[in-house]
């Protein structure tokens, strides 16, 4: 089955991390997508630049084109990996991996999902 992990943290928080520990945090990051790619359940990784390069488009009658992120929180969007596992329980010990490797407070969202492609059926990886 596959689920999306979307990985938050306080971005002001990852943002003040010198160059060596976002090294660091990356290279344990790494470790677990290794195993997880040699396993065969490793989809699609991304890491979302910081929310002063997002843009929100707003919908209303009019659309509304912003700056930045639609939430204002204490916490931001900061990636999210698409792993094929068995259950939510192996979904959930991806996230634990990922909380381990990743310091700081924080929350991993885990939502099951299927890829959609225009035309086709819905897909696994």
């Amino acid at each position: 089955m596959l689920y999306a992990i979307f990985c938050y943290n306080q971005e002001d928080v990852t943002s003040a991390w010198t160059p060596e520990q976002d090294a660091r945090v990356m290279t344990d990051l790494r470790a677990v997508q290794a195993r997880l790619a040699t396993a065969g359940k490793l989809g699609p990784v991304a890491r979302l630049l910081p929310t002063t390069a997002a843009t929100t488009l707003r919908k209303g009658d009019e659309p509304l084109v912003i700056d930045g992120p639609f939430a204002e929180t204490k916490e931001q969007l900061l990636g999210f990996y698409v792993v094929n596992v068995a259950d939510l329980d192996e979904a959930l010990g991806v996230a634990r991996d990922l909380a381990k490797a990743n310091p700081g407070l924080g929350a991993y969202e885990i939502r099951p999902m299927a890829l959609f492609e225009p035309g086709g059926d819905v897909g696994s990886l």
